[in-house]
């Protein structure tokens, strides 16, 4: 499947809260690339009445979240944040997370590791959503299992293993 007849089984709402972002229609595309994908290749079968949405922001914006949620008051570059359960029976919608990114970490991040800054974003939008589906990398054993599944994921799309040239020991 190519990565212009990707779609998705439900929407994904974006808002575009600070930054220097590229045009809505752009993200929405990286986005839907992104998400098609991790769902694919993470074999993970998601409800048509999902929810999901991303957050484009700055580092001042995100700093204050990571600050308030994780105790770090320093700016990063994604942050998930899974839905309680739907509450409201059958019919009711269910809801995955939100994902907020910030610009400034995501561009300086890509220029530091000599990447485009669509690649990386990329990367941070499949991150942050296989941590909606529950990856982590708390350990390492975790991070092997989450890295694995992200190289994979951006490989189907494109993306150089953002993993590769890091050191095996």
């Amino acid at each position: 499947m190519s990565a212009d007849s990707r779609h998705l089984p439900f929407p994904i709402d974006i808002l575009v809260e600070g930054g220097r972002w590229p045009r809505r229609g752009r993200l929405r595309k990286i986005a839907t690339d992104a998400i098609s994908a991790a769902i694919s290749q993470s074999g993970t079968d998601l409800a048509a009445d999902s929810e999901l949405s991303i957050v484009f922001t700055n580092d001042d914006h995100i700093q204050d979240l990571n600050r308030m949620f994780r105790g770090k008051d320093k700016p990063t570059n994604v942050l998930s944040f899974p839905a309680a359960p739907a509450f409201g029976g059958k019919g009711a919608p269910s809801p995955l997370g939100d994902l907020v990114i910030a610009q400034e970490t995501v561009a300086r991040e890509a220029a530091d590791q000599g990447l485009t800054f669509d690649d990386h974003l990329t990367h941070m939008i499949v991150h942050g959503f296989l941590h909606l589906l529950g990856y982590d990398h708390e350990n390492e054993a975790e991070a092997v299992v989450m890295e694995r599944l992200e190289t994979a994921i951006l490989a189907g799309i494109g993306v150089a293993d953002p993993y590769g040239d890091r050191d095996e020991a």
